[in-house]
């Protein structure tokens, strides 16, 4: 594991988990929120934020946590091709709905992991919701497929419940230590 991937619906844990690989391996995480937002929460030009994505998949390791906004889906698949290592957290939708609430409510006295300074939390609580919307017509039965397509020379994990990503932890985050 050396460039690592870990992508899924908003809340599901990527942040956390990511920031767990990260200190158990001593690779740079680099959270995808933190490039794509400026402090204050507004979007980075599009090129600034393409030039940052592509200088990251250059170096030797890295973990990149996040999605991209829809309309940089090629940015996407381009970290999926790079990297050897893809971690996808699927948590069933009502598991995520609660999640996003969990999040907003833990977030008015404590920042949400991996969240950029200065972010709304109803703002982005709004945008979670959004994409929550909009997610079936994409994280679907034909995405995994393509993932697993896309894998075959990688190592693919497919996390589904908060149990098999507590697990997920435990295996590979404890054992590097």
């Amino acid at each position: 594991m050396k460039k690592i991937a870990v992508f899924g619906k908003p809340a599901n844990g990527k942040s956390t988990l990511s920031k767990k690989l990260a200190a158990a391996t001593g690779i740079k995480l680099y959270a995808l929120d933190s490039i794509l937002y400026q402090p204050n929460g507004e979007e980075v030009e599009r090129a600034q934020y393409e030039e940052t994505h592509q200088r990251i998949l250059s170096s030797e390791e890295w973990i990149i946590e996040g999605f991209a906004p829809l309309t940089a889906l090629g940015t996407f698949y381009r970290r999926l091709e790079e990297a050897d290592t893809l971690i996808y957290i699927d948590l069933p939708y009502r598991v995520t709905y609660w999640l996003v609430v969990k999040r907003f409510l833990k977030g008015l006295f404590v920042k949400p992991e991996g969240w950029p300074e200065g972010s709304s939390i109803f703002q982005g609580t709004r945008e979670s919701f959004k994409v929550l919307k909009l997610c079936p017509k994409f994280w679907n039965h034909g995405f995994l497929q393509r993932i697993e397509t896309l894998s075959e020379d990688k190592t693919l994990h497919v996390i589904r419940s908060v149990s098999e990503l507590n697990r997920f932890v435990e295996r590979h985050v404890t054992s590097h230590r």
